[in-house]
């Protein structure tokens, strides 16, 4: 090497230690922001933010439907399911298409999902695609936070593994007040006081219960969750305030004013030693055992129902059911919910009514 060189490589040297390259870095994924839009866990409602969505489903119902269709015309929301549903999907689907949506359905079975995508490419993709808003049910449990925080979308949970499905909660919270006669503007945190809601069925897998638990004490009321151990863990009372585990059926039936019956998940009783005919004489919602301890309870399921084994066709029919309601319910609910993801994100940048 010449002196010439030496001293260039010197000089580069010095160059080199003074003025590092930069490094490449990025936030920490799980400390990416979720859109304000996005409806995740029920326990993100505060009890005013319920009643405003109670109050925006209420409106939306009793709108003119093509003034109502003009609301979100043309903006556009992915369905993203990798589980099958009826009543979710479909409420879901007719509500964005009441409020003037362009909508698209992504299942697992006709997508590249079946191939191997990943959930946040999946969701990368569908917003290129121009996607404003994802519904999302999944098998994995926080799969919506994932799916929020690699989007930066409105991301609506339409159910998470054995996690939540806030929706559920907020149609069930409005099949509630509608049987007690309470209306969504009277909304508190004190509304649902002196209320006993049991719980009934396979706690332990139950979206729907969770969701349920985590909501409806924030207004007040006394849940009851029954039901035997192997679907009931003790641990359950521990998941917020207001929580109670009682495993004799009918003192929990005869405490409460709304009585709310859970789908055994045959598929998730792998390994559990459960018998179902035992089952059937403890704890199913017989005409017999509603009449005598219950008579003038609402009688809720989320659905599906196993006619049979967690409560007789003759109590999901009867006159105290609400299960039709609720249905009913699924569609001014996510609605409401369909609006404030998308509406509310076109006012925080400055346009909307």
């Amino acid at each position: 090497m010449t002196q010439q060189e030496d001293r260039e490589e010197m000089a580069l040297t010095r160059a080199t230690v003074r003025k590092p390259p930069q490094k490449l870095s990025s936030p920490s994924f799980f400390n990416l922001p979720i859109h304000p839009g996005s409806a995740i866990s029920a326990k993100d409602f505060s009890a005013a933010e319920v009643r405003r969505i109670l109050e925006s489903a209420d409106a939306l119902e009793k709108e003119n439907p093509m003034r109502r269709a003009n609301r979100l015309a043309k903006r556009r929301v992915a369905l993203l399911f990798y589980e099958s549903s009826t009543r979710t999907r479909t409420s879901f689907e007719l509500a964005a298409k009441a409020l003037g949506a362009d909508t698209t359905l992504v299942s697992s079975l006709s997508s590249s999902i079946e191939k191997g995508e990943s959930l946040k490419d999946t969701g990368i993709t569908l917003k290129a695609l121009g996607a404003e808003c994802i519904i999302l049910r999944s098998p994995y449990s926080g799969a919506p936070y994932l799916l929020a925080r690699a989007t930066g979308l409105p991301v609506l949970n339409a159910g998470d593994g054995m996690a939540e499905h806030p929706s559920q909660a907020l149609l069930d919270l409005r099949t509630i007040l509608q049987f007690l006669g309470i209306r969504s503007s009277a909304v508190t945190e004190k509304t649902l006081r002196g209320v006993t809601v049991t719980i009934c069925g396979d706690i332990l897998h139950s979206r729907v219960a969770r969701s349920n638990a985590l909501l409806l004490p924030q207004l007040g009321a006394k849940v009851m969750l029954c039901g035997p151990r192997e679907l009931l863990p003790e641990y359950a009372a521990g998941m917020g305030p207001g929580i109670v585990v009682e495993r004799d059926f009918e003192a929990a039936l005869r405490q409460s004013k709304i009585v709310m019956m859970l789908r055994i998940q045959a598929e998730r009783l792998a390994g559990l030693q459960v018998d179902l005919d035992d089952y059937r004489s403890r704890y199913q919602a017989s005409a017999e055992r509603i009449v005598k301890h219950a008579p003038k309870a609402l009688i809720m399921h989320p659905g599906p129902i196993i006619r049979g084994l967690e409560i007789t066709a003759e109590v999901a029919d009867g006159l105290q059911s609400g299960i039709a309601q609720q249905v009913h319910n699924g569609v001014p609910i996510r609605m409401a919910l369909l609006e404030r993801a998308l509406r509310g994100d076109k006012a925080r940048k400055g346009g909307g009514r």
